[in-house]
């Protein structure tokens, strides 16, 4: 009976040995390999997450520094905020402004245009964007004004009629704008039931470096035309274009592109 115990714990071994010279359980030994495994994946994914927080400033920081470089020397966004532009832009439109294509070329009439208008226009229509006191509101603003989803104030934003150098004035016989004596067809792009100018104007002969410019909503913009009697004679310094605009990105239903109508065609080709 003895032997039988004798084999009997043998054979099953009490502290998990088999056999009389014992060979260990291969189970422990790989739980315990998976254990500090385990502990060694939460070690790594605790250090993952310390670093990623640590770095997450650096990257915003790079993120900003990168969102202003672009909309100060390449392109910004901006909110249409009156409705001198209908129907070509209503209000509450986004347009996308491309600040370096005149760095590379001059600007061409018929294209749209955001400039600063202060020292040459008195526009009594400009939009005052009143300042929050709350810090925390006023960044959210800045914020909002950068991705153009809220208005600025500052710029303006028409249709270039008459480059440097032109003879621009109103009107022929049949009320249109003339350019260079050349008449512009204007019925694609102004409001519809507009007719081309409400005010007499010139000729006014542009200086080397001025713009005249007029909104398509012609009956209610506040243009070069009625800024006549303000520094530059209504015309705008060139210097103080910030861009053409020359997409709508906002709303959907709006989005395309801001092209040169054909009304401008010839008097490309009568200057040519």
């Amino acid at each position: 009976a003895a032997s039988d115990v004798y084999k009997r714990q043998e054979h099953t071994g009490a502290s998990g040995v088999s056999g009389v010279g014992g060979t260990q359980d291969p189970e422990p030994v790989e739980r315990a390999e998976e254990t500090v495994s385990k502990s060694e994946n939460a070690t790594k994914k605790k250090k993952g997450s310390g670093s990623f927080w640590k770095e997450l400033p650096i990257l915003i920081a790079i993120a900003l520094v990168l969102a202003f470089v672009i909309r100060t020397f390449v392109m910004q966004a901006f909110y249409i905020p009156s409705t001198s532009m209908e129907n070509t832009l209503l209000v509450g439109d986004r347009v996308l402004v491309n600040k370096v294509v005149y760095q590379i070329r001059d600007i061409e009439r018929g294209e749209v245009v955001v400039f600063d208008g202060d020292g040459s226009w008195d526009d009594p229509n400009t939009v005052e964007v009143a300042e929050p006191a709350n810090p925390v509101a006023r960044g959210f603003q800045w914020v909002q004004q950068q991705l153009g989803a809220a208005p600025t104030g500052k710029e303006y934003i028409k249709r270039v009629i008459g480059l440097p150098g032109d003879t621009v004035e109103c009107c022929d016989d049949q009320n249109r704008i003339m350019v260079n004596g050349v008449p512009l067809d204007e019925d694609d792009y102004l409001y519809p039931g507009s007719t081309e100018s409400h005010t007499e104007f010139g000729p006014v002969e542009l200086g080397p470096d001025e713009l005249w410019l007029m909104g398509d909503h012609r009956s209610i913009s506040y243009d070069s035309r009625m800024n006549q009697n303000n520094p530059g004679g209504g015309a705008v310094p060139v210097d103080h274009v910030v861009g053409r605009a020359f997409v709508i990105i906002w709303p959907f239903d709006q989005m395309g592109g801001l092209g040169i109508p054909p009304a401008f065609e010839e008097v490309e080709a009568a200057g040519q």
